[in-house]
């Protein structure tokens, strides 16, 4: 790496061995399957091939508060996709995601399977899907909803992809990058703690898709518990957020939901395939013996 000033060339071209930090292994500039795999498939209807990051967390939550109310053609089997080792690249997953990124879901409870990708897209099909369960049925609050759920889906990679990578994962710190996307990030949380200022959830008093799209990203980051930026963001400043994700994370669905297809963290917050409801216990306890 060099601190001299960088002049783009004429045309940008991929340099495979150039410093790209810690994902410098599985990025490349084009889309397709690396290698050949067929994904597996369990025995319930709803096939969710995924990792426990927010977007991951944001489907499982959904299917565990499916759960809850009773939905029983929610019941999933949730499999490992370890997207550091390029796992999203296979042929049977570049084939249910051509975009190769988590989490992908397949349906298969019809004559024929319906694949679903993008997580606010699993998170509307679902809904509809279970008679509109998480989803205001009244024009003016389903319209409330969509708007956040999709407010979350275009701001989410500015914490990520921005915010994320350059103050936790470049290979190199960058006060510009990092300036830039910290101030975006705090103008969203902002965003974020003047609404709930006046709102119990995303959409008015009822909880909805909009709050399971948000909560993993920015309910996570305002606990302290994502990219180690707490202190750096001053995210107690923020209390209304605060008082919304601590209300969500007391949901035993909410918890459970957060725990399905993680892999880091302490063994209790882990569990890398959930294929049953007993699973949460059964493996669990294995982790900790």
């Amino acid at each position: 790496m060099t601190d001299a000033p960088y002049t783009p060339p004429a045309v940008w071209t991929w340099t495979r061995d150039k410093d790209g930090g810690r994902f410098a292994a599985i990025n490349r500039p084009v889309a397709g399957a690396t290698h050949e795999k067929e994904l597996p498939v369990g025995r319930h209807p709803l096939q969710l091939y995924s990792l426990g990051t927010p977007n991951g967390v944001k489907v499982t939550v959904m299917l565990e508060e499916l759960l809850a109310l009773g939905h029983t053609g929610a019941e999933y089997d949730a499999w490992l996709v370890r997207i550091n080792s390029g796992e999203q690249f296979s042929s049977g997953f570049v084939a249910i995601n051509p975009n190769s990124k988590i989490p992908a879901l397949v349906d298969r409870s019809g004559p024929e399977p319906v694949r679903v990708f993008e997580s606010g897209a699993i998170l509307l099909y679902l809904a509809e899907k279970f008679g509109g369960a998480f989803l205001p049925a009244g024009s003016k609050q389903r319209a409330e909803c969509l708007s956040w759920l999709f407010w979350q889906m275009g701001a989410a990679p500015f914490l990520g992809g921005g915010f994320g990578h350059f103050y936790a994962y470049a290979p190199s710190k960058i006060e510009y990058a990092i300036d830039r996307y910290a101030m975006e990030v705090k103008r969203q949380l902002d965003v974020l703690d003047r609404h709930l200022s006046e709102h119990r959830y995303m959409a008015g008093d009822e909880y909805t898709i909009a709050d399971m799209a948000i909560w993993p990203w920015y309910g996570t980051l305002a606990r302290g518990q994502l990219y180690g930026a707490g202190e750096f963001l001053q995210v107690q400043d923020y209390s209304y957020v605060l008082r919304w994700t601590n209300e969500i994370a007391q949901r035993p669905a909410a918890q459970r939901g957060r725990k399905v297809n993680r892999t880091w963290g302490e063994p209790a917050s882990q569990l890398h395939e959930r294929h049953e409801a007993g699973d949460f216990e059964t493996k669990t306890q294995d982790k900790l013996a």
